[in-house]
């Protein structure tokens, strides 16, 4: 049996212009663009570049409303293209590696451009080694060429990430996919740090914590490798569960509880056996053969599990009432692990007996020995802050999983909108006696 494994690059047969249409679609429904803002391309091997089309509803493009600019100059299509043609051509042209550009008005990002500041990826080790090297464009009239040599210039400095001043933001990649979860990750961390200034604010908190070069080489570090095994034909529970862990990450993802390509979920399949997301895969278009089944020391042959499967197992195997983990980053709750502000969950009686006390977990403490973090979850301890890499939850199910995850992303948002009302009143322990009681929480 072998430790490694050699992945093949999909070759990509999606038309550019399917894959534009498709994610714009896909930045529109996660309120990352509005119907009129926005632009995507993808330039091909013949030097031709893919546009959205100019004064096109965002939220309803077809493959046929996508503009295609010939090498040699020449449009086909039915639209013009996006009046920013000019800043992706100038891009292109700068750039030689970048082979797909997105812009947008995202509302974070936004913020960051308006106050002519940037936002700093070394909050998360994910943010970190995405959006890579970030830069700032000086501002210049939409459209003009003024703008594309502002934002080229920024571009060959190495900056895949470039926030416009009083604009937006542009990022490219190798791919339409890679350029995308690049604007995904960087609008995540813009919305994370916006969240945890207003809680350094409201607690008087020295800061945010940020990661040091010692944390990330920790972070690449994690997680003994499994070997590949050919596990037995399925049972109708790993089936089941298979697609019932689709559709709660497909939930998540377009809830904005997950990042498209980060965090894991998984289930217990048997005592030693459970099922877990793989890694590097698109989280919102995985399909049941790509959940990965992992057995003791082994991985399904031919799939590579999560970097965090090991302190799924760890868990598992101390823990034998939990059925589901859950390992996530969403945004206000994850806030709260990048600041030392504690989340007091004592807030609604729904709060307490979902989540219980949540536990701080110390950063990195999961990526040597995961045994440590199993010491911090459990079933009665089911949630988790993990420092500078968002939370981790246990449940007796795949759907008591999710159900505390939106319990705990949804009592976050409320201690923070609290915070700019008044002083919060939580509840007394006499309450929290009573609930434990009322609910037999042990």
């Amino acid at each position: 049996m072998s430790h490694k494994l050699t992945i093949q690059p999909r070759r990509n047969l999606l038309h550019p212009r399917d894959e534009i249409m498709r994610t714009m679609d896909r930045i529109y429904r996660y309120r990352m663009t509005t119907t009129s803002g926005g632009n995507l391309s993808i330039r091909d091997d013949n030097g031709d570049i893919w546009i959205s089309p100019a004064r096109v509803d965002k939220g309803n493009l077809t493959p046929k409303d996508i503009v295609c600019v010939r090498a040699d100059g020449t449009v086909d299509g039915l639209h013009p293209p996006s009046s920013e043609f000019p800043f992706h051509k100038a891009i292109y042209a700068a750039r030689p590696d970048i082979r797909a550009i997105v812009h947008a008005h995202p509302v974070a990002l936004v913020a960051f451009s308006i106050c002519r500041s940037t936002p700093n990826p070394r909050l998360f080790h994910q943010a970190f080694r995405v959006c890579r090297k970030v830069g700032f464009a000086p501002y210049a009239c939409p459209g003009s060429d003024a703008l594309g040599e502002s934002i080229a210039k920024t571009f060959t400095q190495g900056c895949d990430s470039v926030i416009l001043e009083n604009h937006g933001v542009v990022v490219g990649g190798d791919s339409m996919a890679d350029a995308f979860q690049r604007f995904e990750t960087f609008e995540f961390l813009g919305k994370t740090l916006v969240k945890a200034n207003r809680l350094v604010k409201a607690y008087d908190l020295p800061g945010i914590r940020y990661l040091k070069d010692e944390d990330f080489a920790q972070a690449l570090d994690r997680g003994a490798p499994f070997e590949s095994y050919d596990p037995p034909a399925p049972t109708a529970r790993e089936q089941e569960l298979r697609k019932e862990l689709c559709e709660f990450v497909k939930r998540g993802c377009r809830q904005r509880l997950l990042i498209s390509t980060e965090g894991s979920f998984s289930a217990r399949v048997c005592k030693d056996t459970f099922l877990v997301t793989p890694t590097g895969k698109d989280r919102e278009h995985l399909r049941a053969e790509d959940i990965v089944l992992v057995s003791a020391n082994g991985r399904e042959t031919g799939k590579m599990p999560s970097t965090a499967a090991r302190a799924h197992q760890a868990i598992y195997e101390r823990h034998p009432g939990v059925q589901s983990i859950v390992f996530a980053h969403p945004i206000v709750a994850t806030a709260f692990s990048v600041t030392d502000s504690n989340l007091d969950v004592r807030t609604i009686p729904e709060s307490y007996v979902f989540l219980y006390d949540v536990q701080r977990v110390p950063y990195g403490l999961h990526y040597g020995d995961a045994s440590k973090l199993a010491s911090y979850v459990s079933e009665s301890a089911p949630t988790a802050l993990l420092e500078n890499d968002g939370v981790v939850i246990t449940g007796k199910t795949i759907l008591d999983a999710f159900d505390r995850l939106e319990v705990l992303e949804s009592t976050a948002e409320a201690v923070i909108d609290g915070n700019a009302i008044g002083d919060i009143s939580t509840m007394p322990d006499a309450v929290i006696d009573e609930l434990c009681a009322a609910f037999n929480l042990g």
